[in-house]
Parts: structure tokens; sequence; C-alpha cells
């Protein structure tokens, strides 16, 4: 363990580059914390190297981040699906996003630093919106260097308490190991078990894209609804042919006076979001205000898109 710590000490400029970077790109990397500990033992070894550190996290973030924003950029609708589906979060990281980034804007860039599941979604997203690169740029600089200073600061006012920690760590030797073991096993259990718990309230019937089709041939036909929020609808601009644009949170705040309330209709709502979540809240949504007949579409836009469907532009 001194031995460790004597390492991070001589090499916390490239450990804190490297860790930033790579939790910026998604990787499950606890950067944060890494660099709390680092900011205390820069602070009792070599506190000069502070500036150097703010550096290094800065570079790291901006260079992370841009990866993903270009990406966004590029790609469009379809990286942010690929996107969403190998994050952690997938359920909610595009709802979470959209919620974010058309609420705040640019400076979403900078809240979304400290909300777990949308730092690595935001970037991209703001490229698949057309942010500019110079204003990506500043506020992203502005998100690494409040970023960077508020975990250095934690580091710099609880070094000593840092110091104590490692040196009960270094005595205590396997133990200690055994136990950060048990503590980050335990952690995955909980966030295993949130999302279970989540699947399972979202878990109602779909209907299937064949499904739909047939719905539409029939009379009445049934109603569909477009859950998207703004900025989603602003990624990909597609729309099943005769959708109802009515978002989630309309839905959910009863923002809007439905149309169709008392209709005995069936009614099919989409999103873009992995396992049809936004689509199931919207319809758990619409059941509390009696029209139980409302069911998500199973895969969602995207499902209608590879079916070979026509859409029609928002």
């Amino acid at each position: 363990m001194e031995q460790l710590i004597l390492l991070m000490v001589e090499h916390a400029i490239a450990v804190v580059f490297v860790a930033t970077f790579c939790a910026r790109v998604g990787l499950p990397v606890p950067a944060s914390p890494l660099l709390v500990v680092a900011g205390g033992l820069v602070a009792i070894a070599q506190p000069a190297m502070l500036v150097a550190l703010v550096a290094a996290s800065w570079l790291a973030n901006v260079l992370g981040d841009a990866v993903w924003f270009y990406a966004g950029r590029l790609y469009g609708y379809r990286f942010m699906r690929l996107l969403c589906k190998i994050s952690m979060s997938p359920d909610s990281c595009v709802r979470r996003s959209e919620t974010l980034i058309g609420r705040w804007g640019g400076m979403s860039l900078v809240l979304a630093k400290f909300v777990p599941g949308v730092s690595v979604i935001a970037p991209p997203m703001a490229g698949a919106l057309g942010m500019s690169s110079w204003r990506f740029v500043a506020y992203d600089t502005a998100a690494a260097l409040l970023w960077t200073g508020l975990f250095l600061a934690l580091g710099f006012i609880f070094r000593d308490q840092i110091q104590a920690v490692l040196d009960a760590l270094s005595q205590a030797g396997s133990i200690a190991v055994a136990a950060l073991v048990v503590v980050l096993a335990a952690m995955l259990a909980v966030r295993y078990w949130r999302r279970r718990t989540f699947l399972r309230l979202t878990g109602m019937p779909r209907v299937s894209v064949g499904e739909l089709l047939t719905l539409m041939d029939g009379d009445p036909p049934p109603i569909v609804i477009d859950v998207r929020g703004e900025a989603g609808v602003q990624v990909d601009p597609r729309r099943i042919p005769g959708a109802l644009p009515i978002a989630l949170k309309d839905l959910q705040q009863r923002r809007v006076e439905l149309p169709f309330e008392g209709d005995d209709r069936e009614i099919v709502l989409y999103c873009s979001c992995p396992n049809e979540v936004s689509a199931a809240l919207a319809a758990q949504a619409l059941a509390s205000r009696g029209l139980k007949r409302a069911r998500p579409l199973a895969g969602g836009l995207d499902a209608w898109v590879e079916a070979g469907h026509p859409t029609q532009a928002t």
C-alpha cells in the first residue's frame, strides 16, 4: 500500500489524466474519488503540482467529451441510439439528457458533469443538436474547471483525513482490500436491484409493429402518440405518420388537454429510448387518467423505421 501511495504521488498527473479521460469516454472508472485522493496526497507532498493536476484534468475532460461531441455531430440519432444501448443506465439516459439540454441549453454540459448517467450523453447530444464548436469548448472548459476544482478542493480540505485512511488501509492489508471488494459488490447489487425494480414497474404489455399496422387498417384507427421531448425530436425529426406529438412530461404533469379523453380507442405510444421506458411511463400516466387501453410500441420509432415503414417530418 505504501508503494501504491508513493506511485500515486509521483505519477499523479498521468493517473488523473488517464482516469479522467477514461471516465469521459464512458468507461466505469471512478475519476472523481481518485481526483479527491490525488488532491489530498499532492497537497501533503507536493502542493506546487496542484496547478498541473488542474491542467491535466481539464485537458482530459475536453478531449474525452470532444470525442462524443463530434461523433454526435457526424452520426446524429444513430450514434445516440448506440450510446444509450451500451450505457450503464440505458433506460433513463435519453430522457434525462433531453430534459437537461432542453431546459438549460449549453449550461447542460456544466450540470451534466454532476448527474450520473448523463455526463457521457450530454456532449454527443449537444453535437447532434448542432451546437457550435466554440460554444462546446467554452461550456466544456467551464464544466471541467468547476468539476476539477470541486474535487481537488475536497482533497485539499480533507488531506489529513485522507492520509489517515490510507495509513489505516496500509496497516490492514488484505482485510482492507476485501472490505473494498465487498463495498463495490454491494453497490453493484443495489444498482442491479433498482434497475430490475424499475423494469418491473414499466413491464406492461407492448404492441408490436405488425399489430400497430393491423390496428391502423381497422376502423376506427388507434391513437398514436410520440412522447419524445423537444431535444429528442431535434436529434431525430422523423415521426410515424399521423402521430400526435405530446411529450412525456406534459402527460405526467397534465399540462395538456387530451382531445381523445373519454375515447375508447387503442392508444399506442412510442419513444426512441431502450426498453420503451418513456412510452411505458406515458402509458402509466394515461392509465391514471382512466385511459386503460394505452400501450407502448415495442422497439419504438427505431423498430418502425427498421421494418421499412414510412415516416413523416416533424
